[in-house]
């Protein structure tokens, strides 16, 4: 499937990371590229039903605005989807039938955004699958999105590791960088595991749309559809100034 349509997954170190904003900011990267672009969200959890909060694709849609969004299951509590079923007796989202709505999307889009739920293993539906599981079934990318502050470094690594696992492979994305990084930050992102692929500023996602996707290629590398220079991402491609480092310590003979 992803040898003639690009298929991501975007997951996350945890909930509240960003994925919504990242997913955004993909989709509008590629949309300006050239791309058509589609957005499937499996399981939105925590939206009533006749409520006026903005789901996940919602937001996808106002700031991005991809050719197609699609979101198969919502439940109203906020709590993984495959609890959040169980909570109101709706039978649980199916591994196969999100492959199916994949493999339909990618039939008619040069690009598809897979955006999951919480972390890389929280039990999605039917015979608790995971967005680990789906990755490994369509053998395709996952971004992970990680926090910048204090805590990522091992969030991050425990998710890359399980994906290489399964054999599958990973790329980090930092979901909001503060306009004023303190020395964690910095820290956080030199020792970050894995292959840096962009930097979301903080407060992207409450950007006015248009100015949202003219800007969303500045933080996205050229794997993301992206314009960012990926040697210079750990390094001055982010605001803020960097603090003086210590010289490096030989040890002693």
């Amino acid at each position: 499937m992803c040898a003639v349509t690009d298929v991501w997954i975007i997951s996350g170190t945890d909930t509240g990371v960003g994925k919504t904003v990242v997913t955004s900011a993909i989709a509008a990267a590629a949309a300006v590229a050239g791309q058509r672009v589609a957005v499937i969200k499996p399981g939105q959890t925590g939206i009533a039903p006749g409520s006026a909060e903005e789901s996940d694709l919602d937001v996808v849609r106002r700031l991005a605005a991809p050719a197609t969004g699609l979101n198969l299951v919502t439940y109203p509590d906020a709590l993984a989807p495959l609890a959040a079923a169980e909570q109101v007796g709706a039978e649980p989202l199916a591994l196969g039938d999100v492959i199916e709505a994949v493999a339909r999307t990618a039939a008619h889009h040069d690009v598809v955004l897979i955006e999951g739920a919480g972390g890389l293993l929280v039990p999605m539906g039917e015979g608790r699958w995971t967005v680990a599981d789906l990755a490994l079934a369509l053998r395709c990318p996952t971004v992970v999105v990680a926090r910048s502050g204090l805590g990522t470094l091992n969030h991050t690594a425990l998710t890359l590791e399980a994906l290489a696992r399964r054999a599958l492979t990973g790329y980090v994305v930092i979901g909001s960088w503060p306009a004023t990084p303190e020395l964690v930050h910095w820290r956080n992102l030199v020792d970050l595991a894995g292959e840096l692929v962009g930097v979301l500023p903080d407060g992207a996602g409450a950007m006015e749309p248009a100015d949202f996707r003219a800007s969303a290629r500045s933080w996205l590398s050229p794997l993301l559809y992206g314009r960012a220079d990926p040697l210079r991402l750990r390094t001055d491609g982010v605001a803020g100034r960097s603090p003086e480092w210590p010289e490096p310590v030989e040890p002693p003979r």
